[in-house]
């Protein structure tokens, strides 16, 4: 039986260089989902905030919807983000792949 608590930080630093903490993230249940927000969620998984798992209960999204937002992130930055420009960011990473 493992009697440590999980520790987790207070805050941490957000996508835009200011504090994030639980209290300043998306509200649960959070529909409209901008750029901005989904870099908050994906750096609160990162920085240790949340699990993936407290993610996706939170705010009703599938392991699959935070995946693609954690690549997104990881490959072009919170514009990779952008719901309008998916098919551009997966072609660029593609044509990158190739060389």
């Amino acid at each position: 039986m493992n009697d440590n608590p999980i520790v987790r930080p207070v805050q941490i630093v957000g996508p835009l260089g200011e504090p994030l903490t639980l209290e300043t993230l998306p509200p649960p249940g959070t529909k409209r989902w901008v750029v901005r927000r989904k870099a908050e969620v994906v750096a609160a998984v990162a920085g240790g905030l949340l699990t993936v798992d407290e993610a996706c209960d939170r705010y009703g999204l599938t392991i699959e919807e935070f995946a693609g937002w954690q690549r997104a992130v990881d490959r072009s930055g919170m514009p990779g983000l952008r719901v309008t420009r998916i098919q551009h960011y997966k072609s660029l990473y593609e044509r990158q792949q190739k060389y």
